[in-house]
């Protein structure tokens, strides 16, 4: 293996961190779909089987690497990876993007150098939740505050870099 991987969390959270309901998202918001094709296109992008289960597709453009302990779990045109550490192997050292769902996302915590989120001024209601972020942890490099007209509230596409991080 060459290297470590960057690994980059991309997730969009409601005002309380939540996630999802029901394994769908709780709202529509089609500036965030735009910007996460524009931060993960080019690049694997790992997931959880329900995460991918919920897109119900491969995401065009990008290596998918799909979470799941079923050994015969397959789909044309994604990867199975038997745990995080092995889709992580698999990157050969490549930059990736993980964008969930609940678990994997608490999995990848620990080991990710950067997240992307997408922080929703509003409370949803959902039944699943990503983990606090611990500004011991992480900093705040990056802030790009909007509107949506649609949904009545606002939105923040936030990085964050973590602390200390070797570079």
């Amino acid at each position: 293996m060459s290297g470590a991987s960057q690994l980059t969390l991309v997730v969009a959270v409601d005002a309380n961190n939540g996630i999802g309901i029901d394994n769908k998202m709780p709202w529509h918001l089609p500036e965030d779909f735009a910007h996460f094709k524009r931060v993960t296109l080019g690049k694997p992008v790992i997931m959880g089987r329900k995460t991918f289960d919920s897109i119900g597709r491969v995401l065009p453009g990008r290596r998918n690497i799909v979470v799941t302990r079923s050994a015969d779990w397959s789909h044309d045109g994604a990867e199975r990876a038997a745990s995080l550490d092995a889709a992580i192997a698999m990157l050969d050292g490549a930059p990736a993007s993980i964008i969930g769902g609940a678990q994997i996302f608490g999995g990848a915590m620990d080991i990710a150098d950067a997240m992307i989120v997408t922080h929703i001024d509003h409370t949803f209601d959902c039944d699943t939740f990503f983990p606090p972020i611990d500004a011991a942890v992480w900093r705040e490099t990056a802030r790009d505050t909007h509107h949506s007209e649609a949904g009545g509230f606002d939105y923040a596409f936030v990085t964050y870099a973590r602390r200390g991080a070797a570079q």
